[in-house]
């Protein structure tokens, strides 16, 4: 026993580099940021989730392990993830978001809040676990993989959990792209009532955009503009389950020390909040914000990439369809209440 410790040690510290699996993340998340421009209502993260999984198949396979990837895969899932957000943020000036954006607000805030109940009455009834029903919840009423990304770094969730939400977020975009032009022209809805629909109820943007811009130009601008109104209740929520799991965490150890807020508030939130102001003041000169719009999703992308080679097959196996089934009936109920909202407010 004495003889096997020395050797154990430096094995545990060679292990520590984060920098081989982050690289084979970057690598793969390539080619699938390139499915991505050329299947865009797919997208990049989709592409890179798949492609993780099964590479992570082919890579267990050959190597028997990858151990020494892990540490790498946990930084892009996690850190990378973050990184992303505070990017995302400077393709979000308040000023426009707000001003266009506010008219929607009532039904931005309205579907976010259905999401989320039917996300938790309807999951818990299918028994689906709980960091899973969050996940879909924010991802089906906010902005689809992009707050998936904001609300994995503050909340711990199963890799098997973010690989459903973000399958479900796929499922839906695909039907919402065929099928939402075809019933607004049936409902017979004016440009700007489209707009704002697919605005709230569709998750990603390109999504949104292939949507609404098929139904017409000006539902289309609307429609993107919405959509990034919408994005900004990442940060409440975010907050808000900060502070969820502060309490739950104090109801279970009673006699431990509160931790200082500042222990808790999320960096990435500051970031982005930072990053979206320097837009909004002029700091961010022009010719940066091609490559910043392109930077943020491709993270997001390395970020799937590398949460797809976590991911072990059996537990999706474990979980079943339920998680998908809820994400279709949260996506249906926010569509649904987005109509109704915009009915009841003289919108339609």
């Amino acid at each position: 026993m004495s003889v096997d410790a020395p050797e154990a040690a430096p094995a545990r510290s060679s292990t520590s580099t984060p920098l081989p699996g982050l690289a084979l993340a970057v690598l793969v998340a390539v080619p699938a940021s390139l499915l991505g421009r050329l299947v865009p209502v797919v997208g990049g993260p989709i592409f890179g989730l798949l492609l993780g999984v099964s590479s992570a198949v082919l890579l267990r396979r050959v190597t028997g392990g990858g151990r020494r990837l892990e540490p790498g895969f946990a930084v892009g899932g996690k850190q990378v993830l973050q990184l992303s957000i505070v990017l995302l943020g400077t393709g979000l000036p308040f000023t426009q978001v707000l001003r266009v954006g506010g008219e929607s607000l009532p039904v931005m805030v309205g579907t976010l809040t259905v999401a989320l109940l039917v996300a938790w009455g309807v999951g818990r009834a299918l028994r689906v676990d709980g960091s899973a029903r969050t996940l879909i919840g924010v991802g089906t009423g906010i902005c689809g993989a992009s707050a998936i990304a904001a609300v994995t770094s503050v909340i711990t969730v199963s890799q098997a959990g973010v690989a459903y939400a973000v399958a479900t977020i796929f499922v839906c975009n695909i039907l919402a792209v065929v099928a939402f032009p075809a019933f607004g022209h049936l409902l017979d809805l004016s440009q700007s009532a489209f707009g704002v629909w697919s605005g709230t109820a569709i998750n990603d943007t390109s999504s949104v955009v292939a949507a609404a811009y098929s139904y017409g130009t000006e539902a289309g601008d609307g429609a993107v503009v919405v959509k990034l109104a919408r994005s900004l209740m990442i940060i409440p929520i975010c907050l808000a389950l900060v502070w969820w799991r502060r309490r739950a965490s104090a109801r279970r150890t009673e006699h431990a020390t509160p931790m200082p807020w500042w222990r808790v508030f999320p960096l990435f939130i500051i970031g982005f909040l930072l990053a979206s102001a320097a837009r909004t003041v002029g700091l961010i000169p022009d010719g940066w914000l091609p490559l910043l719009a392109a930077a943020g999703p491709f993270l997001i992308t390395v970020a799937l990439t590398a949460i797809g080679f976590s991911l072990r097959l059996p537990a999706l196996r474990q979980a079943g369809v339920r998680p998908l089934v809820l994400g279709l009936v949260v996506w249906l109920a926010v569509a649904a209440s987005s109509l109704g909202l915009q009915a009841l407010t003289g919108q339609l």
